[in-house]
């Protein structure tokens, strides 16, 4: 049976994670990560957002847009990816409708020249469409005593993150947005955003995250993250 309902994108979100890697696995892990909701098209209104500001946190409805297949089964990583799960009792993006759900902090109101949004602690790709935005309203959406499975508790304790000499000197200079870039890495980094099965191997390895305009390369040793590497991302 298929739904007669088609979904219709009324704003596109504007993040620091210009690709899927490194992105929080949770909104509101990285609370420096400001993002901008910019509603599109006939939804372009203020009308359409006023009384909005009455309310600290919203729910966004978003679409997986970079995933076009479903699975049955998938392999939470907070599982260190070696369990199978059905899809509908994880938080997975292999969905059958690619449908998402995000709670932010609401920022700041702008009504002009654009509706513009800006929220605090996504979870989203840059550019992800968004389909539906909704008021947090605690007394319904908070439930004290709720079970939640293999993630009852919050994820362990953050890495340390550490910075090289040539990444201090990009960070310190006057093209690297001061100090929101220092905050952001060290905040999405301190996560530990390594695929689970890297986690157990024993090789160093080298990896690349992008965020805002920079990308980042960086390695895990003894439980800390060495950021050894800071450049601006080419045109």
């Amino acid at each position: 049976m298929k739904s007669q309902q088609q979904l219709t994108q009324v704003a596109v979100i504007r993040t620091p994670f210009p690709e899927k890697f490194s992105v929080p696995r949770q909104p509101g892990l990285v609370p420096s990560a400001l993002a901008q909701v910019e509603l599109v098209g006939d939804y372009q209104h203020a009308q359409a957002i006023e009384g909005i500001e009455q309310f600290s946190h919203l729910w966004l409805t978003f679409e997986f847009h970079q995933h076009d297949t479903w699975q049955e089964r998938v392999r939470p990583p907070r599982l260190g990816g070696n369990q199978l799960l059905g899809v509908f009792a994880t938080r997975s993006p292999f969905r059958p409708n690619q449908l998402g759900l995000s709670v932010v902090e609401l920022i700041a109101v702008q009504t002009e020249p654009n509706v513009v949004l800006t929220v605090r602690g996504a979870d989203l790709v840059d550019k992800t469409p968004i389909v539906d935005i909704k008021p947090y309203i605690p007394y319904v959406d908070s439930i004290t005593d709720a079970r939640a499975g293999f993630a009852q508790e919050k994820p362990e304790s953050r890495m340390k993150v550490k910075f090289s000499d040539a990444a201090e000197a990009v960070l310190k200079s006057a093209h690297s947005s001061s100090s929101g870039l220092r905050t952001l890495a060290t905040e999405v980094l301190s996560q530990d955003p390594r695929p689970a099965y890297h986690k157990a191997q024993s090789p160093q390895r080298t990896y690349g995250t992008a965020l805002l305009n920079y990308n980042i390369r960086w390695y895990v040793q003894q439980n800390t993250v060495f950021v050894e590497e800071i450049s601006l991302k080419q045109p």
